[in-house]
């Protein structure tokens, strides 16, 4: 058992040997966290710990994958089926697909990802006639999620609404949870949510898997919401073995739920609780490091610590100031082909950005150059029309209430059957309360003979396929629907380049069924489809020879030779709805700590003095983050021709953080506008009467005023 702490540091090994109680492992970035992890979950398994009392939970599919492949050749004590180590959403179906009855649900459900998710809000609000311009389904959907969350039913949201669009969110809530509930399928905030239900409403259950895991480890608990914090503490009440590493210093997600005070309160949660920091990196170079220490001891809401280095070689962090975006995204590209010709590989090197907006202009500069790249924050592979298309056939055999499943596939490929009859089909079957098969085999009672007998070919299709489910492979199910529909027949009549793309793309399908059919696991359809509704797009990060593109937030945990992070600026990073609330900016400087941080030998920090953005084009002041890293650790390239050109740029262009006049708007002023509600200014231009504002409103989008004329009023800055 030497072997697991072999070659460690002292606070490394003294992490691993701790076994009984709760543990808090602060843990840096490159620190090494991932094999203490790993290591001691190997050392309790070599100590004759049952692999059967163990939960591992990290974030991301392709950490779960790391983990098991690293104890399964750290020891011999190691079985797949009995060492549960998975995402929450992974663990939470997996309890539900066993336990998910005593609610009311079958087991067969379906799992919908995001477009699903919109197309049945989106049927909701039609429903409820209701604007789906002012209500749009994204934020909709937003709002259910924060609710559900923070274990708020529809029932609750309505007794908390303070404004009209709360109320209204809380109507849409409730149908749509309806609908979900009619059609067997949840989304995947469902997955937590009704976990922590079951728990709670069921004890035995709740007992039976506090008793199963006796050991519990969470990884990157900075990044838990509520509920998963909620399921943690259920979990591990019973035994209190639970050992949960992260870092507040990377809690970069609390716009979409994680509450850093998770990890901060651990102590609060479980008295006596071993604390362990590990701060030597085995990452990044010393210069890398000093400059992330000096632009994160800048927030107040942290756990102190210094992450130190015995790598003392490397370069300073360069600072590269150009005219243009248009300049900055050609000077990434020289400077990658300058050090390609050093002896980096273009797989070497990363470019990261705040928003996905920014990659075009990057995008247009490497191409130019003949640069090869990868571009993460696309659409992925699983959400494309053709593979969601026979996803579509999958589920609905599995679940044949699933009404989204159902619509999508009835003239897919297109087989005549048009809008208003799938309307009759519907409202046949709610209206007598049957299924959707049963309201169409009902079809030639209200439908014409022509449409009825296209019908039948779609019931006879289903017929065929169904003969599958049971007996078949997925593979074998899935080869069986490409063919019986004819879809892929229909792509090959278009002749098209995009065609000959969707088709290499329906083949490629099947290389995903045969990897499944291959694995030792479960082997079912509704084991098959809930993995692919729980994929990750990071968990087909690969390792090719391009330079990949990737925003900030997408970038955690990964790691790369050389960093480039670009639009240093105020406004763009930091983000300009940080600008006037501390705690977001707080949360946008561990967002600039996590990508300096994620560079191993070389980091970049490059800006635009004039930028065009939302179609505007406007001065930009340095990022404070830039200024937060001390002098003596930055290398500014030309520095005497960035002074000049910084000179008369300023002169040329007025800044728009500037006082505009007597109208007064500024830079990152908070309004209240009387249609959109809520935004924040972007853009100030011109003065006195003719100012004009640039408002960003989160469900509206960028709208542009006359100051004097709009609706506006100034809430604070």
């Amino acid at each position: 058992m030497n072997r697991l702490i072999d070659g460690l540091n002292k606070k490394q090994k003294e992490a691993i040997l701790y076994q009984k109680g709760a543990m808090l492992i602060i843990a840096g970035a490159g620190s090494g966290k991932t094999k203490v992890l790993t290591n001691k979950i190997a050392y309790l398994l070599e100590n004759g710990v049952s692999p059967y009392d163990i939960l591992a939970i990290t974030f991301t599919n392709k950490a779960a994958e790391e983990m098991k492949e690293r104890i399964k050749n750290n020891t011999s004590n190691f079985t797949t089926r009995a060492l549960w180590i998975s995402t929450f959403h992974s663990m939470c179906n997996r309890i539900l697909r066993k336990d998910i009855e005593a609610l009311g649900y079958s087991t067969k459900y379906n799992i919908y990802d995001s477009s699903d998710q919109e197309a049945l809000v989106k049927k909701v609000l039609k429903d409820l006639n209701i604007d789906d311009k002012k209500f749009t389904a994204k934020s909709v959907l937003y709002g259910i999620s924060i609710l559900k969350n923070n274990l708020i039913g529809p029932k609750e949201a309505f007794k908390k609404a303070s404004d009209y669009f709360e109320e209204t969110v809380a109507k849409i809530y409730e149908a749509y949870q309806k609908k979900l509930k009619e059609t067997d399928s949840l989304d995947f905030d469902d997955l937590l949510y009704l976990t922590v239900k079951l728990f709670k409403e069921h004890e035995e259950i709740l007992d039976y898997y506090q008793d199963r895991f006796k050991y519990i480890f969470v990884d990157e608990y900075q990044d838990t919401n509520y509920v998963q914090y909620l399921l943690t503490t259920m979990l591990a009440e019973k035994y209190q073995n639970i050992c949960v590493v992260g870092d507040p210093d990377q809690s970069i997600y609390g716009w979409r739920g994680a509450d850093m005070s998770n990890i901060l309160n651990f102590e609060k949660d479980y008295p006596g609780a071993k604390v362990i920091f590990l701060e030597q990196n085995y990452r990044s170079t010393d210069q890398i490091l000093k400059a992330a220490n000096a632009v994160i001891k800048n927030n107040s809401s942290r756990k102190p610590k210094n992450l130190w280095t015995d790598n003392k070689k490397g370069e300073l962090i360069t600072c590269y100031e150009a005219e243009t975006e248009g300049e900055e995204a050609a000077y990434l590209a020289r400077e990658i082909e300058r050090l390609t010709r050093q002896g980096y590989s273009y797989g070497d090197i990363a470019i990261l950005y705040r928003t996905n907006s920014q990659s075009r202009i990057i995008e247009k500069s490497l191409v130019r150059y003949g640069i090869n790249y990868k571009l993460y924050g696309g659409l992925s592979f699983f959400k494309r029309k053709e593979i969601k298309d026979i996803l579509a056939y999958l589920q609905f055999l599995n679940n044949p209430k699933d009404q989204i499943a159902f619509e999508r596939i009835i003239n897919t490929p297109k087989r005549g059957i048009g809008g208003t009859t799938v309307n009759k089909v519907l409202f046949n079957a709610e209206d007598k309360g049957l299924g959707l098969e049963e309201s169409l085999l009902q079809g030639q009672e209200y439908l014409n003979t022509g449409t009825y007998k296209k019908i039948e070919g779609f019931l006879k299709l289903l017929d065929n396929l169904k003969k599958l489910t049971d007996t078949g492979s997925v593979t074998e199910l899935t080869e069986a629907v490409i063919k019986e529909t004819g879809y892929l027949k229909e792509l090959e009549v278009e002749r098209t380049e995009e065609a000959r793309d969707r088709i290499a793309n329906v083949k490629e399908l099947l290389s995903e069924t045969k990897e499944f059919d291959q694995q030792d696991e479960e082997k079912t359809l509704e084991s098959f489809l809930g993995n692919i509704a729980l994929y990750s797009e990071t968990d087909d990060l690969s390792n090719d020879s391009k330079v990949t593109l990737i925003t900030l937030h997408m970038a955690k945990g990964l790691e790369y030779k050389v960093v480039f992070i670009s639009g240093m600026e105020e406004g763009i990073f930091p983000h300009y709805r940080s600008l006037s609330n501390p705690e977001e900016m707080e949360e946008e400087r561990r967002l600039c700590y996590v990508g300096i941080t994620r560079g191993k030998e070389k980091v970049y920090l490059t800006r635009a003095y004039i930028r065009n953005q939302y179609g505007i084009t406007r001065g930009n002041e340095e990022s404070r983050f830039i200024g937060e890293i001390p002098h003596e650790l930055k290398n500014y390239p030309n520095k005497e021709y960035q002074l000049v050109k910084s000179t008369y740029i300023r002169d040329t262009v007025p800044s728009a953080i500037e006082k505009q006049g007597d109208i007064g708007f500024m830079l990152g002023d908070k309004v209240q506008h009387n249609k959109f509600g809520e935004g924040v200014v972007v853009q100030v231009e011109g003065k006195g009467q003719d100012t004009a504002v640039s408002i960003a409103f989160p469900n509206a989008g960028i709208k542009k005023f006359m100051a004097i004329y709009a609706p506006i009023k100034k809430i604070s800055r």
